[in-house]
């Protein structure tokens, strides 16, 4: 489909010419701005309600600052489709997210205007004080800001940026953008605070009264902006106590203004341009704006896939049979069947609740399953409190964000070995988030640390299993499940629950000559492999191993005392990952062997569908299969003589 942007949008190839429009003419931009999104989204998916809420927000920072000489910082990079449209990415928009198209996210290799890489939230900050910083350092008359939204707000390293920036002395602008919501609503006493200060309609009245008479007031040596100053914090703190924390952290503090209102956006920060210091502009905006439904229904209308713009139907797609669920859905149904007869049991999720499906249980026991806010640090630490407590807690967290709390998964919970499970959703490679989402290095830096269990299920049925072991009374150690993001591949996955003995692999069929070893579930991709290598008269042998740490290492003896080629798949680095283990195993024990290592490559993968990003990085079946046939390509089989 042809989509065609409006006549004035057609106009914009930068910044440069954004700036040749009158302030009138920036309404209209802002509607095609806001419609050429929808149109391109809805044909051709990617993130959906975010960017609309800062259409005003965007057009107004490119027209009033100096772009890409200030620097201007997005959080997360949800929100940036609408600067990507306005530098320069319009005519090639559609191929946002898409393989070999533009990031989802700002990207600095993609663009001069992306000044930082970001996919992570509540990074906005301290890299906007860092580049004032070096301007201030080389006399450069360059600005800074930070676009930060206020779930991204509740972030320790958010609260870091600010304490410093506070008192660095350098010309930085933090826009905290206000919706109430990241993916899913916003909690915690931050947001409360927030509200505080929206609602404090006498003091946002009295302010405005205030400066509005200061200003008739003659500034002279009688009266000094220093004393209006003073006076204007001593009415804040009188009126509102709230709004002292942000200038407690010594940055003035602007707002709240409304973030869609065009007009009163560009007045404001070409004032805030002409006052020196760090400095916070609280905007209002609303997540969706411009589209209805994605205005009622923020969480759903986050990322909706394909939809017709004009009903609102969210496609899906039609099957025939019925279809495995997502590994999350097993997850989030799961804990609550385990809950029910373990009162032990608590979920905790770092500002996923939906992605990680543990709303069901935090619908179903509100007083048992917690979202923390985008606070993985906290989650870590705070499941080590309860299990010091005999609690059994379920910490969900998204392998790529994990990275974030790994000192707390070493110090808090491994050297004291605390019985907490830690579930790491999205392992392996995302698709079209990319690079700073795939799950790719969990298994290389979980194993090096002692005391860790860390498992990975092979499907639905495993992964059920795996949970129902690691909330055993018996169970004395820390705990990783692992598992990708979408669909098992069992349609009837309730399958009664066993415990699965630690450690402890599965030998899935035997076979000559070459054995598969995998983990997780790229073993699905080998079993399709082994069925296609049949028909070649090739007869692999394959285990499913389970568990990266312990190895179970009396199937390993087997392996190498009967097989002198190997092949091991994960969904996870070649570099230390579970490969690496079985080499280790291999090199303790003297065994001789062929071993090719199949799995997420040293280096960047960046963003497609993730059947495209298996096939690249060689671990689909296809791969699988290729790999076993070199590897044994002058060897004749058994199978092969007999026909």
């Amino acid at each position: 489909m042809d989509i065609k942007p409006g006549p004035l949008l057609t106009t914009i190839n930068s910044p440069a010419d954004l700036k040749q429009l009158s302030r009138e003419q920036l309404h209209q931009l802002c509607d095609e701005l806001r419609q050429y999104i929808i149109d391109v989204v809805s044909v051709h998916g990617g993130h959906f309600a975010a960017s609309l809420g800062v259409v005003e927000l965007t057009v107004a920072l490119h027209y009033s600052y100096n772009t890409p000489y200030d620097q201007l910082v997005w959080d997360v990079g949800h929100q940036a489709y609408g600067h990507k449209i306005l530098t320069g990415r319009r005519d090639t928009f559609h191929t946002n997210r898409k393989y070999g198209g533009i990031s989802g996210f700002p990207k600095r290799s993609e663009s001069e205007y992306d000044t930082f890489g970001v996919g992570h939230s509540s990074t906005s900050i301290s890299a906007a004080l860092g580049m004032a910083m070096a301007a201030k350092y080389k006399g450069e008359n360059r600005k800074a800001v930070a676009v930060i939204g206020d779930g991204a707000l509740t972030a320790g390293l958010a609260f870091e940026g600010m304490n410093h920036a506070g008192v660095a002395d350098s010309d930085i602008l933090i826009i905290l953008n206000d919706n109430c919501m990241s993916i899913d609503p916003n909690v915690g006493a931050l947001k409360e605070y927030l509200t505080d200060i929206t609602t404090s309609h006498t003091y946002n009245r009295l302010k405005d009264d205030i400066w509005k008479a200061l200003g008739k007031l003659p500034v002279g040596k009688n009266f000094t902006r220093e004393m209006a100053s003073k006076l204007e914090h001593s009415i804040k703190g009188f009126i509102n106590k709230s709004s002292n924390l942000f200038e407690a952290l010594k940055l003035r503090y602007f707002g709240p203004i409304d973030g869609n209102n065009i007009t009163k956006l560009v007045d404001t920060l070409q004032d805030l341009q002409k006052i020196p210091g760090p400095k916070l502009l609280h905007v209002l905006t609303v997540k969706g704006k411009g589209y209805a439904l994605a205005e009622k229904e923020q969480t759903l209308w986050h990322a909706p896939g394909l939809f017709d713009k004009i009903t609102g139907e969210i496609y899906k797609k039609k099957y025939d049979t019925p279809q495995p669920p997502k590994y999350q859905d097993v997850f989030g149904h799961t804990i609550i069947e385990l809950a029910e007869n373990n009162d032990k049991i608590f979920g905790v999720t770092p500002a996923m609740p939906s992605g990680s499906s543990l709303k069901f249980m935090m619908d179903k026991m509100p007083d048992r399953a917690f979202d923390v806010g985008i606070c993985e640090q906290h989650a870590v630490t705070l499941s080590a409190g309860m299990a010091t407590q005999g609690m059994r807690v379920f910490c969900n967290i998204y392998s790529s964000f994990m990275q974030r709390a790994y000192d707390q998964v070493v110090h808090d919970v491994a050297i004291q070995k605390l019985p907490v499970v830690l579930v790491l959703d999205r392992a392996g490679l995302v698709g079209e988030d990319g690079p700073t989402h795939h799950g790719a290095y969990d298994i290389a830096y979980m194993r090096c640390i002692p005391n860790l269990i860390i498992s990975a299920p092979m499907n639905e049925s495993e992964l059920r299993n795996l949970m129902y072991t690691a909330q055993l009374d018996t169970m004395e150690y820390p705990f990783v499940i692992r598992y990708p993001r979408g669909q098992g591949v069992l349609p009837e996955w309730r399958t009664p629950f066993e415990e699965i003995p630690i450690g402890k692999g599965r030998k899935i069929k035997d076979g000559q000559d070459i054995a598969i070893l995998t983990i997780g579930h790229p073993g699905n991709f080998a079993t399709t492999a082994i069925r296609e290598l049949k028909m070649d008269g090739l007869n692999p042998a394959h285990y499913d191993m389970r568990f990266v740490k312990p190895l179970d290492e009396t199937l390993l003896h087997e392996v190498f005392s009967k097989y002198k080629k190997v092949v091991t798949v994960e969904d996870g680095t070649v570099t230390g990952g579970f490969g690496s283990a079985v080499l280790e195993f291999m090199a303790q024990h003297n065994y001789k062997a062929e071993v090719k290592i199949l799995g997420i490559p040293d280096a960047i993968v960046e963003h497609g569908t993730p059947k495209e990003l298996y096939h690249e990085c060689g671990y689909d079946a296809q791969a699988i299969a290729s790999t076993v046939r070199e590897m044994m390509k002058g060897i004749v089989t058994v199978n092969q003589l007999l026909g």
